[in-house]
């Protein structure tokens, strides 16, 4: 399993341009979720707007070292924050550059500790802070960077892994906090654009840029379904005013002074910046109040004042003439948290526990298809005893239902990277069983019992090896049987080998194995994977 230990400004500055492209594909989407503060429909362009001001300057940056790259992006990102969301992400990559301060380098712990500063500082720049939102993810994400880091320090990958997830469940949480969220039956916006840039940057670090080509963000889905039609939400006869936002350029200006002054003249009142340069965002009934203020302590740079009226407005006509999000979701069924996690981060919509031995029943399945926002979904059952089940679905649903019929978890990963959000159904189940077909499978489990099978005299828990459903190999070790059964395969035009350990196996011994394949197959890029599924000692994909 590829590991990384400490990165520089370079790396940075490329994990936020990966994070950058990455949002930019679902910047419509953030758009059509907004409902707080304003329902005004341009949380995505603001998160983007920003995140491109802050690469502009990222690569200003007076040298490569960690500290001098966090401090561009800072900047540029305070000088280029656009709404609400965009001066919140300001202020997360200012406390970003504080943690790293001084550092040429920065390690996982490192990475912790800036991470809490960035919660510490969106929280601080905020004069009455609101739960359900981005806060509460940068919050969650801070405290889960935190335990990670406790317990494996030594890898950024591992980190950013627990900072992904944890933004995603803190996402899917925020309209149990937040009523306008819950009547709409949508998270926040703001939070999912967070989601959306750490997922970038993860998927940087790991290596995914050619994958990212090709897929488009998850966006978060909440179980809630909407009370309230998208023109009642905060449908008040109180006019929304005016959404006004500068930068605010002089000498020792003071953040505190200027938000106690501006907290009685409007709301959502973000001030944050240093005593040079200050960004203001308010949203009050009198502009002009605002702007006179802000004049007699400096220069005004990078005005804007928008009709939030207006802005509703047009949020609503967005709303009517929107199409769903997701025009094709994916089910797929997997046992283990390693696993659901591969197939979640993979873009599968909703993930149904089972597999071998636990096989789930039609019903399971249909309410998993009749939970996810998509009248088109593809089934990947991933194991032969399901695929039975999974064709009985669409008898029982109006949805359109293809089941792509997938018998190993190696088939399915394959099957779901082939996916293209480009594509129509037809085209990509053609291109989903195209790849399935193409990965061989290998499974280590334990004998059950004493038997004779095709020549094989098998002792009971002797571990055992099945090649793509068949029983080829038994031996006296894992290591041992997972060797047999490569040695009956053509491995001279086989690039990558993944191995997916059990719930049961360490991963220390996880990677000896992997090391054993290495040296007697130089050639081959082998990765390790956590599966956590139950009986399986590994499950192995060949591609």
């Amino acid at each position: 399993m590829k590991k990384v230990g400490s990165l520089g400004g370079q790396d940075l500055r490329e994990m936020f341009n990966a994070a950058t492209s990455w949002l930019e594909k679902s910047s419509a989407d953030i758009d059509a979720l907004n409902v707080f503060p304003v329902p005004d429909g341009d949380t995505g362009t603001n998160m983007l707007l920003t995140m491109r001001s802050t690469l502009e300057e990222a690569y200003r940056a007076p040298d490569h070292s960690a500290s001098a790259v966090a401090q561009a992006m800072a900047k540029g990102a305070l000088m280029g924050a656009r709404g609400n969301s965009g001066v919140i992400l300001a202020q997360i990559l200012r406390g970003l550059a504080q943690g790293l301060e001084k550092k040429e380098t920065f390690t996982a712990v490192d990475l912790a500790n800036a991470l809490e500063q960035s919660s510490a500082m969106a929280y601080k720049g905020i004069s009455t802070p609101v739960e359900g939102t981005m806060l509460t993810v940068i919050k969650d994400v801070a405290a889960a960077v935190k335990a990670q880091v406790s317990s494996d320090a030594g890898d950024l990958i591992s980190v950013m892994e627990a900072a992904v997830k944890a933004a995603g469940e803190s996402v899917a949480r925020t309209p149990q906090l937040l009523q306008v969220l819950r009547e709409a039956g949508v998270v926040d916006a703001g939070g999912q654009g967070l989601y959306v840039i750490l997922d970038g940057a993860l998927r940087y670090l790991r290596g995914e840029m050619e994958q990212m080509r090709f897929r488009k963000p998850q966006i978060i889905v909440t179980d809630m379904h909407a009370t309230k039609l998208p023109q009642m939400i905060a449908a008040d006869e109180v006019p929304y005013g005016y959404c006004t936002e500068f930068l605010l350029k002089g000498e020792k200006l003071n953040t505190d002074k200027i938000r106690s002054k501006l907290e009685k003249k409007g709301e959502s009142l973000i001030v944050v910046g240093d005593d040079c340069a200050v960004r203001i965002h308010i949203h009050t009934l009198d502009p002009g109040e605002v702007i006179s203020y802000a004049t007699s302590l400096g220069t005004l740079h990078q005005v804007s004042i928008r009709n939030m009226d207006e802005q509703h407005q047009d949020f609503l006509e967005m709303q009517r003439d929107r199409v769903p999000a997701m025009d094709t979701a994916i089910v797929a069924v997997a046992s283990g948290d390693g696993l659901t996690d591969v197939f979640t981060s993979l873009g599968a919509t909703a993930i149904v526990p089972g597999g071998q031995t636990m096989n789930p029943s039609t019903k399971e399945l249909l309410q998993a298809v009749e939970s996810v926002p998509s009248d088109k979904v593809i089934l990947l059952p991933n194991n032969k005893n399901i695929v039975a089940a999974a064709n009985q679905v669409q008898s029982l649903t109006k949805k359109t239902i293809e089941v792509v019929p997938t018998t190993t978890i190696p088939q399915g990963v394959a099957a779901i990277l082939a996916f293209d959000y480009e594509a129509d159904l037809p085209t990509n189940v053609q291109l989903m069983r195209k790849a399935m077909s193409a990965v061989k499978s290998v499974e280590i489990c334990r004998a059950v019992r004493a038997t004779k099978i095709g020549g094989l005299e098998i002792k009971k828990k002797q571990p055992i090896g099945f090649l793509d459903g068949e029983l080829v190999a038994a031996g006296e070790s894992c290591i041992d049987v997972l060797n047999q059964v490569l040695a009956k395969l053509d491995l001279g035009k086989v690039e990558v080998v993944t191995i997916y350990y059990g719930a049961d196996t360490k991963p220390a011994e996880a990677e000896e194995v992997a090391d054993s394949i290495r040296e007697r197959y130089p050639q081959l890029e082998i990765e390790v994977v956590r599966g956590g599924q139950p009986h399986y000692s590994y499950i192995v994909s060949i591609e």
